[in-house]
């Protein structure tokens, strides 16, 4: 943390990098090379609206259109949510569950991003600490150190299709720990869960008496041997927190249309002081706009499979472009192929390259050498 004065007091900022942070600095070191030339090519950020392969449906902004010139939303939506968007939600996450969601379960979020925000914020408490995976999403170090949550870290590991560590898992938790979090399909390994695997993970849980955050921002963006199983399967074995958005699936990150939901069927969410407790601290979040919250039931009610399945088709075939020219590149390989999301997690061979000291070093040159822009694996 670092430290900064305000009013007297001293104030902590957390060290921790963002994406968007090292995106930031990546762009600058192409910008102070005056000599550089090329169009840059980046391929760092999440947002496929960036690549113009990608749009999202007809019915999506006709629903969108509509909402808007109705004239009727452009009020205060409840903090929660509009009861019609929270019940949409809830019966398109239902389709996958062996039990029914009720709209009560479901809360709308700006993005993914605030959903994570809430279930962190959520969870903190003195002494608290929450599990998170590595590699993992930056966001969550930095919330969980606003939170002044303790994060302790379990591996990834890429001989198994960078499945959980559960031996770390539970050597890690102890009775203030909180929660651990799964991306699935994973963010930024391109990994997706079997159904094994994932019950796996919920009775590990349910034996460390933690609940579950499942991040399914990708959810359903899988092309490999295993079909996306949202994690919210195993609620009767374990409490999960299932968040999500449009975003990915849709192709409209920019519309900040998320949510947070409890998927658990045994109702341990259900209890009024927890429920009051949501509910008090979405009265001081921003939701998404009004009118994208009322086109919400539209677009998950009328879009076709079609559109789902051209998306499918054009991951799998990017994937393995990307993968069979990784293999062309002898300093660099793919320690597993992707299966999902739009992420792929490359390995170094820095005996094979000359002054590069680590990831962070690679990446910085490679921007200013030749203008395109990948993440470093580190924190």
């Amino acid at each position: 943390m670092e430290n900064g004065a305000v009013n007297g007091y001293e104030m902590e900022t957390p060290k921790n990098i963002t994406i968007k942070g090292i995106l930031s600095l990546l762009m600058e070191s192409i910008d102070d090379d005056k000599n550089h030339s090329r169009s840059v090519i980046s391929l760092g950020m999440g947002d496929p609206t960036a690549h113009s392969c990608f749009h999202t449906t007809h019915v999506a902004q006709e629903a969108v259109v509509d909402a808007l010139q109705s004239d009727k939303f452009n009020g205060y939506a409840p903090t929660v949510g509009l009861p019609q968007t929270r019940r949409a939600i809830a019966e398109y996450l239902s389709f996958d569950l062996p039990y029914k969601l009720s709209s009560d379960d479901v809360f709308i979020t700006s993005g993914c991003t605030q959903a994570i925000d809430v279930a962190l914020t959520m969870l903190a408490r003195p002494g608290a600490n929450i599990l998170l995976p590595r590699p993992g999403f930056p966001i969550y170090e930095l919330c969980a150190a606003f939170r002044s949550l303790e994060v302790r870290h379990f591996d990834l590991l890429p001989e198994k299709g960078f499945e959980a560590d559960l031996d770390a898992i539970a050597a890690l938790a102890d009775q203030n720990t909180v929660a651990l979090v799964i991306i699935n399909p994973g963010n930024p390994c391109g990994n997706v869960y079997s159904y094994q695997h994932l019950k796996r993970i919920a009775e590990t849980a349910e034996k460390l008496k933690i609940l579950v955050i499942a991040d399914e921002v990708y959810g359903h963006l899988a092309f490999g041997r295993n079909p996306f199983v949202p994690m919210g399967s195993f609620g009767s074995i374990v409490p999960v927190l299932t968040l999500g958005s449009l975003s990915k699936r849709w192709m409209v990150p920019g519309w900040r249309l998320g949510w947070f939901v409890t998927s658990d069927p045994s109702g341990m969410f259900r209890n009024p002081k927890v429920v009051e407790r949501i509910k008090k601290y979405f009265d001081i979040l921003g939701g998404p706009a009004t009118f994208i919250q009322e086109a919400v039931p539209r677009i998950l009610e009328q879009t076709d499979e079609v559109f789902f399945k051209r998306t499918i088709n054009i991951l799998k075939q990017t994937s393995d472009i990307c993968c069979d020219r990784i293999k062309e590149i002898p300093c660099i390989s793919c320690p597993h192929k992707p299966e999902g999301s739009m992420a792929v997690m490359m390995k170094l061979n820095l005996l094979l390259l000359e002054d590069i000291s680590d990831d962070i070093d690679f990446c910085f040159k490679l921007a200013r050498e030749e203008s395109v822009i990948i993440l470093p694996g580190k924190k």
